[in-house]
């Protein structure tokens, strides 16, 4: 059960252009608005990552994702409804829709519908998708604990909404929606 209160304080936090950290379904994440500049940029600079390699957006259903996917050939469509809600990431073609350190340097943007319920409660309330990305320091482990969260970046996140891991060992397989290559299993 998610607590209203932690819930609300997150909604907050990304309202207004804060950074957050929450469980997904194995490691700990840290997101923000995929479209705000600021936040986006924050997020990098806490975890010291290149803002050449983007980062992944995760969304309660395949509608969230809706803008994202528009213009894309149906036929491309069916790998994404066979695996979704599910820990597959897929790496779709950018119609122009993904702020430019959400894509990082890439033709591409990630894209996952979580069944995590704590991600999806998250994304439904927002309203629409949020940034994943491992909580960590480039070139670190992720955290697997609210405790490794907080010790990594303690008073830099503006909200922490506990809850269980999603019960995988390993982050989400990546694949390349075009191509079928499998960049992360």
């Amino acid at each position: 059960m998610i607590e209203a209160s932690d819930l609300e304080q997150a909604l907050d936090a990304l309202r207004a252009g804060g950074v957050i950290a929450y469980p997904t379904e194995a490691v700990w994440g840290l997101g923000c608005d995929p479209d705000d500049d600021r936040a986006l940029t924050r997020l990098l600079r806490l975890k010291a990552r290149e803002p050449a390699k983007g980062m992944i957006l995760v969304a309660a259903s395949i509608g969230q994702f809706a803008p994202w996917l528009e213009g894309l050939p149906m036929a491309l469509h069916a790998p994404l409804v066979a695996s979704w809600p599910g820990p597959t990431t897929w790496l779709v073609p950018d119609n122009g829709r993904a702020h430019r350190l959400v894509r990082g340097d890439h033709d591409r943007v990630a894209l996952r519908v979580s069944d995590h319920p704590l991600v999806v409660s998250l994304c439904e309330a927002f309203g629409g998708p949020v940034v994943s990305t491992s909580a960590n320091r480039a070139g670190e482990p992720p955290a697997i604990s609210a405790d490794q969260v907080l010790a990594t970046f303690g008073a830099d996140l503006d909200a922490v909404l506990d809850g269980p891991l999603g019960g995988l060992e390993r982050p989400s397989t990546i694949r390349d929606l075009v191509t079928g290559r499998v960049l992360r299993s």
